[in-house]
């Protein structure tokens, strides 16, 4: 089954060039502004490119090893725990050590990952999902905490140059995730070298990275809190306050569903005989198309609100799981990954902007990450439990559209109790920096 992703890819790829919004504003011409601001793309889209490569072929590389569908189950679990687990507690690290020295080793952790992926040893596997857990942690908070306090404290530039920066980022950053998935199918297919071949790519992509941020860029650090101080703080405003409590619900079910969908995509699709690159190309398209109907429908002539966008992408979300729970067709489980990616596009920049408008006002939506502990771990404790037939894996795929109907739930709650609140709306001002952060 080539044509079908082949068709689909190009299709979606056409419909986000046509969809994709043209800035409000005018990039910023300031030649110092233009050079830190290629020595910062420099740093970080590589290890973008990086990360991405290492998603299309790991369920696949680590069955060529021999391993049973439970173990690959606990591999990914590993991962999994170690991401949420100091994902609680990343941004008191990365202050504490300093943003650069963060960003530094994120690559080298990553890098190690990489390396350890060509060992055939179940103990030597599982290390390399714990450090490519903690890598991304850090890929995900290290980076543009470095960049924010460049640009506002070191440089002095307006804030209001921020947006250009990572909407650069936010488009590098969808073509990046649609090639990795080609130059997967590349390497390991077309030119035979196997599943192992992308995350062999990926470290020099991981070295650039962390030798031109190491070489380039100076040091910075935050706040020094202490991490229970840090931790309680969030947990307190996460109770204190039912709008933050019920969106940190939305995010917790939400990611847990993407972690079970993380997993089984490969297993849900391989047996069809869809290319899993080109599929994961497809996906990234689904995902920047979303994230073009989000901007669109923000800043376009509908006026719709990240309020209202939040549940639609849920609910669309709920749709696409009930479909992969029923025994329909083969083909329909592929459109319905697509229409899966697709409201996650929707998903992630409605979810950043509430999160950080919240966050601006003193509320402290941050504390999501206590909700996203336990449902991560429970995740990763029962993934290799998950039933590995056709009509156990459905199943699964219907629990987890019960559990975004929850969501779907608490969506609306935030949308009732937070409907007169101008300061979770988007004004004349458009989109600000991180509003639309994936």
């Amino acid at each position: 089954m080539f044509l079908l992703p082949c068709s689909a890819l190009a299709l979606l790829l056409l419909t986000f060039l046509a969809l994709e919004p043209p800035p409000r504003r005018p990039s910023p011409s300031n030649p110092a502004f233009c050079r830190f601001q290629r020595e910062f793309l420099l740093g970080y889209l590589p290890a973008l490119a990086a990360d991405w490569l290492q998603g299309p072929l790991l369920f696949q590389l680590l069955h060529s090893r021999g391993f049973l569908r439970s173990q690959i189950a606990a591999l990914y679990s590993c991962g999994f725990a170690s991401n949420v687990t100091f994902g609680l507690i990343s941004g008191v690290f990365v202050d504490r050590l300093g943003r650069k020295k963060s960003c530094v080793l994120s690559s080298g952790l990553c890098s190690v990952s990489c390396l350890l992926q060509l060992s055939r040893d179940f103990l030597a596997l599982a290390a390399g999902r714990v450090l490519a857990g903690l890598g991304t942690s850090l890929l995900f908070s290290a980076f543009e905490s470095w960049y924010i306090h460049e640009h506002l404290e070191r440089h002095d530039f307006p804030a209001e140059w921020i947006p250009s920066t990572f909407s650069r980022v936010a488009l590098w950053n969808s073509g990046l995730a649609m090639a990795a998935g080609l130059v997967a199918e590349l390497v390991a297919e077309g030119l035979a070298l196997g599943p192992v071949a992308p995350f062999l790519v990926a470290v020099p992509f991981l070295a650039l990275s962390g030798i031109f941020a190491g070489k380039n860029w100076d040091e910075n650090y935050g706040k020094s809190r202490p991490c229970s101080k840090a931790c309680g703080e969030g947990l307190r405003g996460l109770l204190s306050d039912p709008r933050a409590l019920l969106l940190g619900l939305v995010q917790a079910l939400v990611e847990s569903i993407l972690l079970i969908f993380a997993f089984l995509w490969t297993p849900v699709l391989e047996p069809h005989g869809i290319p899993l690159g080109i599929a994961f190309s497809g996906f990234m398209a689904a995902s920047a198309v979303g994230s073009a109907l989000f901007r669109r429908g923000v800043t376009g002539r509908l006026r719709l609100q990240p309020l209202q966008l939040l549940p639609s992408s849920v609910l669309l979300l709920a749709l696409a799981l009930l479909v992969l729970a029923l025994p329909l067709y083969p083909p329909c489980d592929f459109l319905a990954v697509l229409v899966l990616q697709l409201s996650c596009g929707i998903y992630f920049p409605a979810m950043a902007f509430l999160r950080r408008r919240m966050e601006r006002g003193g509320d402290a939506a941050g504390g999501a990450r206590w909700l996203r502990l336990p449902l991560g771990l429970g995740v990763s404790l029962v993934l290799p439990a998950l039933p590995g037939d056709p009509m156990g894996t459905r199943g699964v795929f219907g629990a987890a559209a019960l559990a975004a109907l929850v969501a779907l739930g608490a969506a609306g709650g935030v949308l009732g109790t937070t409907r007169g609140d101008e300061g979770l709306k988007v004004g004349g001002e458009g989109l600000l920096e991180g509003d639309t952060g994936e």
